[in-house]
């Protein structure tokens, strides 16, 4: 109890949402980001909720929620008190490609997340024939669908660790800035 004590530090805690469809790399990519290692992952039934700290005085609360056909229904569910949205493309899969979009872009008119920032991982950047950040740009029609908020598409492979860090950098950027702008952000005291 004693280090309870010793500092009132204000801990500034955002509330990430991480969506995809399933077999995306939405857990890859957290527990990469989390552990700095690889784990084997199994589809997520349901979702997994990790805290992530990349400042001091600045932590993610991030909600992977599963992408399977049935858990895209609940997504919704997830989006009160959302603070940013990451969410993960499987850029080798060119068969979902437009299945992906379509439930991006149904996100996107969520109430609770009208404005929030949005970063899109385009993930599997690995496999060969992998669409680029700049096709999954246009194929997702990310300027016209995020033109009302900050958003930013990173290459990444959820195995590697390659371009994970510079993506949630990103989001943490963008979410600091909305809570500048009058949006809130959850504050705890940490004693």
């Amino acid at each position: 109890m004693g280090l309870l004590n010793s500092k009132n530090l204000k801990v500034r805690h955002a509330q990430i949402l991480l969506l995809g469809l399933d077999s995306a790399g939405k857990s890859t990519l957290l527990y990469k980001l989390k552990l700095a290692n690889d784990i084997t992952t199994i589809p997520t039934i349901g979702f997994n909720v990790e805290m992530i700290e990349f400042e001091k005085s600045f932590s993610l609360t991030v909600w992977d929620v599963g992408g399977q056909e049935k858990m895209r229904t609940t997504w919704s569910d997830f989006c009160e008190n959302t603070d940013g949205l990451v969410y993960v493309v499987d850029s080798s899969d060119k068969l979902r490609l437009e299945k992906s979009r379509r439930e991006f872009e149904r996100i996107l008119k969520n109430e609770h997340i009208k404005h929030v920032p949005v970063v899109l991982l385009a993930n599997k950047q690995d496999v060969p024939g992998a669409l680029s950040a700049e096709d999954i740009t246009r194929m997702f029609k990310v300027k016209k669908l995020c033109s009302d908020r900050n958003w930013y598409v990173q290459p990444c492979c959820a195995v590697t660790g390659e371009g994970l860090a510079e993506g949630f950098r990103k989001v943490t950027a963008f979410v600091k800035n909305h809570l500048k702008s009058g949006d809130t952000l959850t504050f705890f005291n940490q004693k």
